[in-house]
């Protein structure tokens, strides 16, 4: 009898046990991160710089939107393009605005783009351990106005090169521009200009032939590309048409 009893209160209470207890998701998961996509390239010559960055964002399969600038004018010699995560992009972009007042206050004047580039080596380094998640290109003149292009991974390591691309299409748009310019091993000693032989017209052209070679592969490339041109006589904006599917 007392045995039935038992079984009977375990009949009506073991429901109720199930529902109480906590639920596991299996496979459930979040993420701080997301990838936007996009791809920045950036040729430095002689005199002049050319930096360039696609205009579509997208978020897995959907398109954000068509007209998205990945370019952000730092100094009047110096522009930063940027791929990944817009939101980590933007509060980059916002700390380094800040850091330059700043800097101009006590300076009385702009920071060069060398100087610039350790400034953004140092502010992802210091985000390392939750890091920003962009890939940057800056690119510019440096005191002797000379081009300088420098390229970065997420968290500060970076190098001077003659040209340079990040993003989505990186893997796409790297080997033509190792064929067409082949910069010298920073190795290599005694140690040459990293500044490639093309013209401004000429870098220009590569850069487009590039973008367009691009967006017919990867997906998260496309609509327009934005070109920026730096040179003594100041900074010149031009944009060209991109597959829009």
């Amino acid at each position: 009898m007392r045995s039935w009893k038992l079984a009977k209160m375990s009949m009506v209470f073991a429901p109720r046990l199930a529902e109480s207890a906590p639920t596991s998701h299996v496979g459930a998961s979040w993420s701080p991160y997301d990838n936007n996509g996009g791809t920045c390239v950036a040729i430095a010559g002689a005199d002049y710089c050319v930096i360039a960055a696609d205009t579509r964002m997208s978020t897995g399969f959907s398109i954000l939107t068509r007209d998205y600038s990945k370019i952000h004018h730092i100094t009047e010699k110096c522009v930063l393009a940027s791929s990944g995560f817009q939101a980590d992009v933007r509060s980059l972009q916002k700390n380094l605005d800040a850091r330059h007042q700043i800097y101009q206050h006590q300076h009385s004047k702009q920071m060069s783009c060398p100087a610039m580039a350790q400034l953004l080596s140092n502010t992802l380094y210091y985000k390392r351990f939750f890091p920003y998640y962009s890939f940057n290109v800056l690119g510019g003149l440096d005191n002797e106005g000379k081009g300088c292009v420098y390229t970065y991974d997420a968290v500060g390591s970076y190098e001077r090169s003659g040209y340079s691309s990040q993003g989505s299409g990186q893997t796409l748009i790297m080997p033509v521009l190792d064929n067409q310019l082949k910069s010298a091993s920073p190795l290599v000693l005694p140690p040459r200009e990293s500044s490639t032989p093309l013209t401004e017209s000429e870098a220009v052209d590569l850069i487009k032939d590039t973008f367009a070679s691009a967006a017919e592969r990867d997906i998260y490339t496309g609509d327009g590309v934005e070109i920026v041109i730096i040179n003594k006589e100041g900074i010149r904006r031009e944009t060209m048409a991109l597959k829009r599917d």
